[in-house]
């Protein structure tokens, strides 16, 4: 028999126990000596209350994923301990800086078995939600809730530091500069009797896309996700739209031909109002065309480039 498997063996019918007497495997020592970078769980499911910029508190249901750094030494950790804290810290508060300070230092402090133990040198937050906002309509004067997918993540490192990122995936529509081009030269031939080929007219292609942007979370406690939402819009001003009666979708038909873009130019787009935010530190976007003519997408990555920034 192989020694690890025997020892395997032997350890299961002879564990340590805990306080009631039940076999309590994790606590028996590590035979690899081997550190681990993150041990935790994902997918936890938990309704977290978010403030929005007007003042008030939505609930939001959300995935967590909760992880710690995990030296040599022990089998396991006791994954039922961090959602416990989760749980008992996310109770009547909202997901703001101070929260996850809170969670990552207990993290990394009452995920030991033994006050003597040292504290665990890193722990991670993630929580990922839809977050919802009243977007108004173009010209209807309507509105309907848009839905933000949104990520927020924590970490907190051997010296106490906390880092927050801030993700939002932002929805707008695309329209191919080159088919457009390639359109209005078709009817004005068309208009010349130069080209008889069809009806005269021609319809360039567009698409749904979206931006995923990264952010380092300003430290500043008045800055919202609202914000980063709308330097998404400036950005791209030709946002998906929640609600549309015929006038809206008459505006948004000619916001898009006044904004024609490939995935270069979105993410260049984005660069240059990401880049002139003094309180935005470090960021990384991507952007995807879920392209209309082609059976592939188009596909762009830009970031801010700071030495050991984000990728």
């Amino acid at each position: 028999m192989n020694p690890l498997n025997e020892q395997t063996e032997n350890r299961i019918l002879n564990p340590h126990k805990d306080s009631s007497g039940l076999n309590d495997f994790h606590k028996t020592e590590d035979l690899f000596g081997i550190d681990i970078d993150k041990v935790g769980v994902n997918r936890f499911r938990i309704p977290m209350n978010y403030r929005h910029k007007d003042g008030t508190i939505i609930n939001h249901d959300t995935l967590a994923s909760m992880y710690i750094h995990f030296r040599k030494g022990k089998a396991g950790i006791n994954m039922s301990r961090l959602y416990e804290i989760l749980q008992q810290e996310a109770q009547n508060i909202v997901a703001d800086r101070n929260f996850f300070k809170k969670v990552l230092g207990r993290f990394r402090r009452d995920m030991r078995d033994l006050e003597t133990d040292p504290l665990f040198d890193q722990a991670y937050l993630k929580l990922r939600f839809n977050y919802a906002i009243k977007q108004p309509s173009l010209k209807s004067k309507k509105w309907g809730w848009q839905y933000y997918p949104c990520v927020l993540e924590g970490w907190e490192n051997e010296k106490g530091k906390v880092v927050i990122y801030l993700t939002v995936h932002y929805e707008y529509s695309s329209t191919c500069p080159c088919s457009l081009s390639m359109s209005k030269q078709y009817e004005s031939q068309h208009a010349q009797n130069l080209i008889t080929e069809g009806n005269g007219m021609a319809v360039p292609h567009s698409q749904r896309s979206e931006a995923r942007c990264t952010i380092v979370l300003p430290e500043d406690e008045n800055f919202f996700i609202e914000d980063l939402i709308e330097l998404l819009r400036k950005a791209i001003p030709t946002e998906t739209q929640s609600f549309a009666k015929r006038a809206d979708e008459q505006a948004f038909a000619v916001l898009n031909a006044e904004n024609p873009m490939f995935v270069e130019h979105a993410t260049r787009r984005l660069s240059q109002v990401l880049n002139a935010q003094e309180n935005i530190q470090d960021w990384v976007v991507s952007v995807e065309h879920w392209e209309s003519l082609h059976s592939h997408n188009a596909v762009a990555v830009i970031r801010k480039g700071i030495p050991g920034g984000l990728k």
